[in-house]
């Protein structure tokens, strides 16, 4: 674990907010020189603390209507058939994100798709064509009450 003090955590929880912030203003806001805020930046980006600047575009906008979970069973579930389903599962750009999972089921999926035919056909040509893939049980996303990707940086 990387220990930050409060400027580091003022940083992060910035960023968070505005990746696109210029350095000046970041450091405007939290209370440090723009070279002192900089060096603290690039450290914390060399320390993997953050991993990548983004944009988070609304999908909605794009004409992407549905979102889903699928829970997914593999069968025989060995680490061959699970390292093969997960190189399948990171060539999919309909898959935001993949968890394995405690429980019943072996992953979760994060989807998106145009429509309800596209998610279908995704499923059956795409998902279900993966060897080993056993078993899916989809929930259907009907509205978002919360979405972030901020990680809660406390300040003391």
């Amino acid at each position: 674990m990387i220990v930050l003090d409060n400027y580091d955590k003022a940083i992060l929880k910035a960023l968070q907010e505005d990746s696109s912030i210029s350095n000046l203003d970041l450091s405007k806001l939290i209370g440090l020189s723009p070279s002192a805020c900089l060096a603290r930046t690039r450290n914390l980006k060399e320390l993997g603390v953050i991993k990548q600047f983004t944009t988070v575009v609304d999908e909605k906008k794009l004409g992407i209507e549905t979102l889903a979970f699928i829970l997914v069973n593999l069968s025989p579930l060995n680490r061959e058939t699970a390292n093969f389903f997960v190189a399948q599962i990171n060539r999919l750009p309909q898959v935001l994100e993949c968890y394995t999972v405690t429980g019943n089921h072996d992953y979760l999926l994060k989807i998106v798709a145009k429509d309800m035919k596209t998610y279908r056909d995704f499923v059956i040509d795409s998902l279900m064509a993966i060897p080993g893939v056993n078993r899916v049980e989809t929930s259907i996303v009907m509205s978002t009450e919360k979405r972030t990707i901020s990680i809660p940086v406390e300040q003391e």
